[in-house]
């Protein structure tokens, strides 16, 4: 059997992305083409340009990653202009990188130019009309903030719900993990399961928020995927096991914000991947943290010794924790088998 893997190979991998914030997504070169036309519309516009303020030397840890968003990219990006734009570029990259599944998720948010309705029914129509070819389908997942009401977490499911038809299929509870009190969106995400939409929740991602009040909470949700996974006690790790969840692991992410200790090596894929759960590589956000997912699974096959066949299996792995409907599952196993065909073929 043919073992070695290299970037070639990874890239042809038919990838399956489950953990990708659409605003963290958008690379800095896109949002410089953004800055520039604004800039150009309103010279006196104060912002940085982002290859400055994004510039890959730039390390990001949970302190300064959050005020990104909220202080700069949202302002940045607060047209349906700059909506269109970046949510297209967005969407090319996955593409081209071959990922063959998407669900990006996103947090409502309005501006003086949109309502909130307006921003997600802007990206679900950038979604429809991207000429994909049949190479990608992609999916949408609302966003609750955990610095959010439950009033607020009650509209976001509201918008999930009003557009399910146009392809959203879950709702996600994300933000600064040190914020908020995750106790009261119980309630909303009991409405979300009760028509029919499915649940990813950030899990454990530092210290603060992996108290077993919390991470008990936060299963008492009837979550269908968590993401992260890092800070996760045994007793958890047992009940995460077995109900089976599906697991969205950032490696780059978790490595350069500091949210592991150590490198590459150090993550806790490993400890995962020997439990019956689906694993999925994801970005989450591959515009800051500069790693596509054909990386991510070049960088764990390097770290972990893997080999094609290794990658190939954990690809079918993701496949079953899509939120995607069983037409989906069936093309993606389908594509799966004929990777595992090839490479057959190969050796």
């Amino acid at each position: 059997m043919v073992t070695n893997v290299d970037a070639a190979f990874t890239k042809k991998l038919p990838k399956v992305e489950l953990h990708a914030h659409l605003t963290g997504s958008i690379t800095p070169r896109s949002l410089h083409e953004i800055w520039t036309q604004r800039r150009s519309e309103d010279p006196d516009m104060t912002l940085e340009d982002p290859l400055v303020a994004m510039s890959r030397d730039r390390v990001w840890d949970v302190v300064t990653f959050f005020p990104l968003f909220s202080k700069y990219i949202y302002e940045l990006c607060s047209t349906p202009a700059s909506i269109i734009y970046s949510t297209n570029a967005v969407l090319r990259g996955f593409r081209e990188d071959g990922v063959v599944y998407l669900e990006l998720r996103t947090t409502p948010r309005s501006s003086i130019a949109m309502s909130k309705e307006q921003y997600i029914t802007t990206v679900l129509s950038c979604i429809e009309d991207f000429p994909s070819g049949n190479a990608m389908s992609t999916y949408l997942i609302l966003s609750i903030d955990r610095r959010n009401t439950l009033e607020e977490a009650m509209a976001v499911v509201d918008l999930a719900v009003q557009h399910r038809s146009r392809g959203v299929v879950g709702v996600d509870l994300c933000g600064d993990p040190s914020k908020g009190d995750v106790s009261i969106f119980k309630e909303a995400f009991r409405k979300a399961k009760m028509h029919g939409l499915k649940i990813t929740l950030h899990f454990a991602e530092i210290p603060a928020s992996s108290s077993l009040l919390e991470l008990d909470t936060l299963l008492s949700f009837k979550p269908d995927r968590l993401g992260h996974v890092i800070h996760v006690p045994d007793q958890t790790k047992n009940q995460i096991e077995d109900e089976n969840l599906g697991l969205e692991l950032c490696v780059s992410c978790n490595v350069q914000a500091k949210l592991i200790e150590g490198g590459v090596a150090d993550h806790h894929f490993m400890s995962w991947i020997k439990t019956k759960c689906p694993v999925i590589l994801c970005t989450d956000d591959v515009g800051i943290f500069g790693s596509e997912l054909s990386n991510e699974y070049l960088l764990i096959a390097q770290a972990f010794t893997l080999s094609q066949d290794d990658l190939i299996s954990l690809c079918g792995r993701a496949v079953e924790a899509i939120f995607g409907d069983e037409h989906q599952k069936r093309r993606l196993r389908a594509l799966v088998k004929d990777a595992r065909e090839k490479l057959v073929h190969a050796g």
